[in-house]
């Protein structure tokens, strides 16, 4: 929500907490528009959304929209986003492939508004990785005051040759920006584009694009985790931040998250270090620039981080979170899960360096590598999320001094995407979504304080094909639910309820 309000006011500095969405819930004007500008819906990464129609009762009526069209070309990894107010006043839903295809569709019948080619995706000549073709994988981020929409494509310009290029569209047309694209090879010294993957959601922070970068599967090569900043103006003035170490990379599917002024990033593995910290399996804050400090306020990693390193137990399978505990010491909080099934809990004005967490609690037996979600009832602050390929678990985070921890229900399922969360005003008729993914590739709903099954999946016509565990997820817009598989974007909606139309369902937050 922050990021969107640049475009209609001043950036401030926001704590991110889901108290603050349900606050502006009730200020911003019901008719205004709605925007998912980027992965989880807001710097925060929380996954949550408000839409008054989305009442428990209606979700049980959810059906696929097949009126919808929304045929593209591609394999779709990344979250789709949905922008109001586009070319002739339609609203419009925009999905980049591994391709190479971006895609602007009308949200209202799916049909193709624009289209954009970037470069050959890569199809082979790489030393590892599994995704193929390869091109554009992290969500995209859109900056609504410029009508620009940035994204890191990977393509093979000539046979042998691989580049990724960061590229700055223009929303409502498509068109390149002058300036763009960033041939990243050429602007960050000792980038290898053939090791280096770009899979975690981008971010951008007042004028400032962040595209976070890891290593690809099975870890070949010299690669490192890196995070360069591109000021949006100026897309010469490239900053880049990488590990000192060998591997750390920055791949968690959440990306990039921010409290308006700093991003965020989780790291991985890291190699050959010699048992000094060097940058890999933490939490790491950045002043604007990149800028890394290196003080200990502006990072955690766990007391046991070199045995995580050699074990290949990544903290940053899952980005960094930001919540608020109203009543907790500290309430302001950044959560990070773990392959180690743990999850942390760290104090955001001073992460700690290398120390114990402020809270921390066994989650889950499995390894954790997923984007969660959080919001918050009249019972307490919760954290959902993927806890295994079969299992979508939540659990509440305590008002104490300090924060403690909850296991409060968890939920068998026929694969599991990343779960995101619904709403009618920010406290109430709290929902669940997650998509089976690689499983039953259905959609599926909880109550968000119990986990008891709202929306089974529906019918025949519910059925979605192609979808990725762990990384699809769905966004919500004006009484529809949009989530993009391979070859297809699908929208489901509720039905109208009396009283509610499109005009004055509430701003998304």
């Amino acid at each position: 929500m922050f990021a969107r309000l640049r475009a209609v006011t001043n950036p401030m500095k926001n704590s991110f907490s889901i108290l603050c969405v349900a606050a502006l819930s009730a200020v911003l004007p019901a008719n205004g528009s709605v925007n998912v500008i980027q992965h989880r819906n807001h710097d925060s990464r929380d996954g949550f959304y408000i839409d008054a129609a989305f009442t428990q009762a209606a979700a049980v009526g959810l059906r696929r929209d097949l009126g919808f069209n929304g045929t593209i070309s591609g394999n779709v990894y990344a979250q789709p986003l949905y922008i109001e107010s586009g070319p002739g006043g339609s609203a419009m839903v925009i999905v980049a492939t591994e391709s190479n295809n971006v895609y602007a569709l009308d949200a209202s019948t799916g049909g193709i508004i624009w289209q954009r080619n970037v470069g050959t995706p890569i199809t082979s000549g790489l030393p590892c990785g599994n995704i193929n073709p390869l091109g554009i994988t992290g969500t995209p981020i859109v900056d609504l005051a410029s009508r620009s929409l940035f994204f890191d494509a990977e393509m093979t310009p000539m046979p042998g040759t691989f580049k990724h290029m960061i590229y700055s569209l223009n929303v409502d047309t498509g068109a390149t920006n002058p300036g763009w694209p960033v041939d990243v090879n050429a602007a960050v010294p000792g980038f290898d584009s053939s090791v280096q993957s770009q899979r975690a959601a981008l971010g951008l922070v007042g004028n400032i694009l962040y595209v976070p970068y890891g290593g690809r599967f099975g870890d070949c090569g010299n690669y490192h985790g890196r995070l360069v900043g591109v000021p949006i103006t100026n897309p010469g003035g490239v900053m880049a931040w990488a590990t000192t170490a060998t591997g750390g990379g920055v791949w968690g599917v959440g990306g990039v998250a921010s409290d308006g002024t700093n991003p965020f990033v989780a790291t991985g593995n890291t190699f050959s270090t010699g048992g000094v910290w060097s940058g890999g399996e933490a939490v790491i804050r950045f002043l604007p620039g990149p800028i890394f400090t290196g003080s200990p306020s502006d990072y955690w990693a766990p007391t046991n981080w070199l045995s995580l390193d050699n074990g290949d137990i990544d903290l940053g399978g899952s980005g960094p979170v930001l919540l608020d505990v109203p009543g907790a010491t500290p309430s302001s909080l950044v959560l990070a899960l773990g392959k180690d099934g743990n999850a942390y809990l760290l104090d955001r004005s001073n992460l700690g360096g290398v120390s114990v967490p402020v809270a921390s609690s066994h989650v889950s037996s499995s390894a954790i590598i997923q984007a969660a979600a959080t919001y918050r009832t009249n019972q307490g602050t919760y954290v959902v999320f993927r806890a295994s390929s079969s299992t979508l678990s939540a659990f509440r985070i305590n008002p104490t001094n300090p924060p403690t921890i909850t296991s409060v229900w968890s939920v068998s399922r026929n694969g599991c995407g990343s779960p995101f969360v619904t709403s009618t005003d920010g406290t109430n008729n709290m929902i669940v979504w997650v998509v089976g993914a690689s499983g039953d590739q259905r959609l599926h709903g909880y109550d968000g304080d119990t986990g008891a099954e709202i929306f089974a999946g529906g019918a025949a016509n519910e059925l979605m094909a192609g979808t990725h565990t762990y990384s699809t997820t769905g966004i919500v817009a004006r009484r529809r639910i949009y989530i993009a598989a391979d070859n297809k974007v699908y929208a489901f909606r509720v039905r109208r309820q009396r009283g509610i139309s499109n005009s004055t369902l509430p701003t998304q937050h």
